[in-house]
């Protein structure tokens, strides 16, 4: 143990490979409650995988010269930012997961319309007459509506493009580049998103203002039949509501990638046909997951050298 190199801390052991290469900047260990005190008072960062949270009374334990969390996703909720930015602590994230994750976000959308796991399934099961009876909807002239046309939300607009979607948007800034390009159209009020949508998809952060921003009430709204996606965060739908809406047939499918109380998923969901059920997937791809390393790696490395980072949240 080299005392004089930066101490970098780990939510959770990590690939070897991004070990080794974090171990070129610093002595790495996992940061959990077996840690030596000494190790933990000499620590400079904090790498935390998007999954691990990071909240306010673990930041409030970091030693004072702890001056970034690195973490490895490109959203932030994980982490009690307030508390961060009040500590001075920067926090950094890997913003390089939208094209893998509306890849499998169109993929959730098409098997969903198209009820590809029941069908498969029944095949599986050596059922071809029930899986080949399947009847779901169709994909392409339908109106998608994407609630956050940030980085993912149009590359989610980009694919639709190519099943000749009307594609509607809503978010809390208008895009004039987006709409040029992509030929979306915004609509200031969700309530009108919902209403004219025939397949909704959630690609905004979870903030304390969207949380369940998915509930009776606005699922009510959307058209009987309608599909949902959700490749977000699992808490900005509320479950038990979607449960009841495809329980009384208002809502026609869903296919989840993220759930409310991840990794446990609520059992009501477990019973339809016409859900798609993925276990938060959207970056899983051998590029994606290498791409995400080497920017949490460029973080790390400029924090070290210069007290900075590429990727700031706060």
């Amino acid at each position: 143990m080299n005392e004089s190199a930066p101490t970098l801390l780990l939510s959770r052991p990590l690939p070897d490979l991004f070990v080794n290469a974090l171990q070129s900047l610093g002595d790495v260990h996992v940061g959990d409650e077996k840690l030596d005190d000494a190790i933990w008072a000499r620590a400079t960062v904090y790498v935390a995988v998007g999954v691990d949270p990071v909240p306010a009374d673990l930041i409030r334990r970091f030693p004072e010269g702890l001056g970034l969390i690195a973490n490895i996703a490109t959203g932030t909720d994980n982490i009690d930012l307030t508390v961060a930015a009040e500590r001075g602590i920067q926090v950094s994230n890997t913003p390089v997961v939208a094209e893998d994750t509306a890849d499998l976000a169109m993929a959730l959308l098409l098997s969903a319309c198209r009820r590809l796991s029941v069908c498969e399934r029944a095949l599986r099961a050596g059922d071809w007459a029930a899986g080949a009876s399947q009847l779901g909807s169709r994909v392409h002239g339908k109106t998608l509506g994407i609630i956050g046309m940030g980085a993912i939300g149009q590359a989610m607009a980009r694919r639709a493009a190519g099943f000749g979607m009307t594609v509607l948007y809503h978010g809390p800034n208008q895009k004039p580049a987006a709409e040029a390009t992509l030929g979306v159209q915004f609509r200031s009020e969700l309530d009108a998103l919902l209403a004219e949508a025939d397949i909704v998809s959630l690609h905004c952060p979870l903030t304390d203002h969207n949380h369940h921003l998915i509930n009776k009430r606005s699922l009510a709204l959307m058209k009987p039949g309608a599909v949902l996606i959700n490749t977000g965060r699992g808490s900005l739908v509320d479950e038990q509501a979607l449960i009841t809406a495809l329980a009384d047939g208002h809502l026609g499918a869903a296919g989840l990638d993220v759930f409310e109380f991840e990794p446990e998923v609520s059992e009501g969901l477990l019973d339809f046909d016409n859900v798609c059920l993925l276990p938060h997937i959207g970056s899983a791809t051998v590029e994606c997951r290498t791409d995400m390393a080497l920017r949490a790696f460029e973080n790390v490395k400029q924090y070290i050298t210069s007290g900075t980072v590429p990727d700031p949240c706060i």
